[in-house]
């Protein structure tokens, strides 16, 4: 195969963290947990070679291009995470109604959310850690998709229809992203 019509990139692995390649397959261990994700299409290639991961595609089309930058960016989630966990920070505001927040099976209950008899619940994915203290929520985890998706979740729980938003401001939202 020539290299003429080939591209390449690469993803550098650091020194405290191990990854493994198996076809579509990435694990990744590092200090502060292990993680693994599924990538896979049919022109995308994915090799392990010394410190380096190389994804690389026979076409030089704009969809490959494309695909190849949106691996990397995916491996490179997955290395950081596993070096310093993702952490996303959440504020309950209860204007109206004081709400009660608590957890219970990888699940988020709100009750008395604009005093409503139903309580609404809130998913918490695996490989996240949901602390809750006084009015700040606190989501922990080493995969960067499922814990903004966790927060997500939350926000999305506290939702609410018609009323006005600029005076019924109750729920809870992201308050900060950081890593």
């Amino acid at each position: 195969m020539s290299t003429k019509n080939k591209i390449n990139d690469e993803v550098i692995i650091p020194e405290n963290v191990k990854v493994e390649v198996d076809g579509s397959l990435i694990k990744v261990k590092g200090p502060s947990g292990e993680n693994e994700k599924r990538l896979g299409h049919q022109r995308i290639y994915l090799a392990k070679e010394g410190n380096k991961i190389i994804i690389s595609s026979k076409r030089q089309s704009r969809n490959e291009k494309k695909l190849i930058r949106t691996f990397k960016a995916h491996i490179t989630n997955l290395i950081n995470g596993t070096i310093n966990p993702y952490i996303y920070k959440l504020k309950i505001c209860s204007g109206h109604f004081p709400m009660n927040v608590f957890l219970s099976n990888n699940k988020l209950i709100i009750k008395n959310f604009f005093a409503e008899k139903i309580p609404r619940v809130a998913n918490i994915l695996p490989k996240t850690e949901v602390k809750i203290n006084g009015d700040e929520i606190t989501i922990e985890g080493v995969d960067k998709e499922a814990v903004g998706q966790t927060a997500s979740n939350i926000e999305q729980a506290c939702r609410i229809t018609n009323r006005d938003r600029r005076v019924f401001m109750d729920g809870i939202y992201i308050i900060s992203k950081t890593k």
